[in-house]
C-alpha cells in the first residue's frame, strides 16, 4: 500500500507542477495577444494563485470529511473542468474568461496540494519527512521543466498566426483528457490505511498560533511568491536583455525549472546528510547573491544567474512546508497543511507587486522584492536552526 499510494502522490505532483508552470508561458502569450502590460499580463498568476487564499481552508474540512483519496479524485475533475473553460474563453475573446477559467483550474490545484502534502507526510517515518516530500517535489519539477517546452512548440510558436489566443486550446482540451483518466484510475485504487486516524478538535486560529506554523505559513508565501515571480517575467526579462523573441525565450524558463528539478533530486541526499533548517539558509542566501548579481549585471551574466535562482528554489518548498508542521500535535496536519496551503496565496500577492514595479521602474529592477522575499526565509531557516522558530 504505501508504495502505491507514494507512486500515486508522485504522478500527481507531476501533473500539479506541469500545469502550475504553464502560467510562465500563458503571461507572456497573453500579454502579446491582448496587449497588456506587465501588471495586466501578472493577472495571469494572481487568479491562478488567488484561489489558494480563497480555497484552501475550506477544501481542508472537505478533506477531513471525504479523506485524502476522495478529495484528490475531485481535485483532479474540477482542474480538468477549468482547463475546458479555456474554450469559450478562446471563442469570446475575453480576457477576463481567461482569468476565470484559471481560477477554477486552480481550485483543482489546490485541492490536489491541501491532500497531497500531508498525505506524503504522514505515509511514513515522521524523521524522513524532508527527503520524501523532496522526492515527490522533484517530479513535480519535473512537470515544471517539461511545461515551458510544450508550451513554447505548441502555444508560443503559434503567436505570429494567433489573432484570438486559440494556440491554448488543443493544448488544454489534451491536459483535460489525461486529468480525467488520472481521475477515474485514482478512484478505483484501493489505498485503504491512507487516511490519517488520528482527530484533533483544535480551531484554526489555535493552530494558527504554533509559533513554528505560523512563521512557516509566512515563508512559503515569500518563496511561492518570489518563485512565480522570477518564472513569470522571465520570458520578457530575457527578451529585453538579449532581443530574444518569445519561442527563444521560453526554453530558459524550462532551465529555471529545471534547476528545481536537479536541485530537488539532489536534495533527497543533502536533507539527510544536513540538517533541512540549514540547507534552507544556505539556498536562500545563494538566491538572494544571484538576483543581485543579475540585476547588476547586463547579457548572459545576467540572465545566467536569474536562471540559477532556479536550483536554490528546489528544496524550499517541502522543508518549510515539514518545518512548519513538526510542531504539530497528531491531528491537526490537514489543519496546517490548510494554512500553508492558503500561503501560496504569495504566487498571487508578489508577481503583481512585481509587475507594478516594472511598470514605473523597469523589469530589470522589480526583482529586488522577490530578494526581499529570500531574505525572510533565510531568516526563518536560521531561527529554526537555532530551535526558536517553535
Amino acid at each position: 500500500m504505501y508504495k502505491k499510494a507514494l507512486t500515486s502522490l508522485t504522478i500527481l505532483f507531476f501533473m500539479m507542477g506541469f500545469i502550475t508552470c504553464l502560467n510562465d508561458i500563458l503571461v507572456p502569450y497573453l500579454k502579446a495577444i491582448f496587449s497588456l502590460s506587465y501588471s495586466q499580463a501578472a493577472l495571469v498568476q494572481f487568479c491562478f494563485f488567488a484561489a489558494y487564499g480563497l480555497t484552501s481552508i475550506p477544501f481542508s474540512k472537505l478533506i477531513e470529511r471525504v479523506g485524502y483519496q476522495k478529495g484528490m479524485v475531485v481535485g483532479f475533475t474540477l482542474a480538468a473542468l477549468g482547463c475546458l473553460l479555456f474554450y469559450p474563453a478562446v471563442i469570446l475573446h475575453t480576457y477576463p474568461l481567461f482569468l476565470g477559467a484559471l481560477f477554477v483550474l486552480a481550485s483543482g490545484i489546490v485541492l490536489l496540494q491541501v491532500a497531497a502534502n500531508p498525505c506524503v507526510s504522514v505515509i511514513g517515518p515522521k524523521e524522513t519527512a524532508s527527503s520524501r516530500l523532496t522526492m515527490a517535489q522533484a517530479f513535480n519539477s519535473l512537470g515544471t521543466f517539461i511545461a515551458p517546452l510544450f508550451g513554447a512548440y505548441f502555444i508560443l510558436s503559434a503567436l505570429t498566426n494567433s489573432t484570438h489566443a486559440e494556440g491554448v486550446v488543443y493544448p488544454y482540451f489534451f491536459i483535460a483528457f489525461v486529468l480525467i483518466i488520472i481521475a477515474l484510475v485514482l478512484s478505483r485504487l484501493n489505498l485503504t490505511g491512507l487516511e490519517s486516524t488520528a482527530a484533533d478538535e483544535s480551531g484554526w486560529l489555535e493552530v494558527l498560533k504554533e509559533k513554528g506554523l505560523l512563521l512557516g505559513v509566512i515563508a512559503i508565501f515569500a518563496y511561492v511568491g518570489a518563485e512565480v515571480a522570477i518564472g513569470s517575467f522571465l520570458v520578457n526579462y530575457v527578451m529585453d536583455i538579449s532581443h530574444a523573441t518569445e519561442t527563444q525565450a521560453a526554453p530558459l524558463v524550462a532551465f529555471y525549472w529545471g534547476g528545481a528539478m536537479v536541485g530537488r533530486f539532489l536534495g533527497i541526499f543533502t536533507l539527510k546528510a544536513f540538517a533541512p533548517a540549514r540547507v534552507l539558509m544556505t539556498h536562500a542566501l545563494l538566491a538572494v547573491i544571484l538576483i543581485l548579481i543579475s540585476m547588476q549585471a547586463s547579457g548572459t551574466l545576467a540572465i545566467g544567474s536569474m536562471v540559477l535562482v532556479g536550483l536554490c528554489n528546489s528544496i524550499m518548498f517541502p522543508t518549510i512546508f515539514t518545518l512548519g508542521i513538526k510542531g504539530l500535535k497528531a491531528g491537526q496536519e490537514k489543519k496546517g497543511s490548510g494554512l500553508l496551503a492558503t500561503a501560496i496565496l504569495g504566487g498571487a500577492i508578489v508577481p503583481l507587486l512585481t509587475g507594478l514595479l516594472a511598470d514605473r521602474m523597469g523589469l530589470h529592477h522589480a526583482f529586488i522584492l522577490p530578494v526581499i522575499c529570500y531574505v525572510y526565509i533565510a531568516w526563518f531557516g536560521f531561527k529554526a536552526l537555532s530551535g526558536k522558530a517553535h
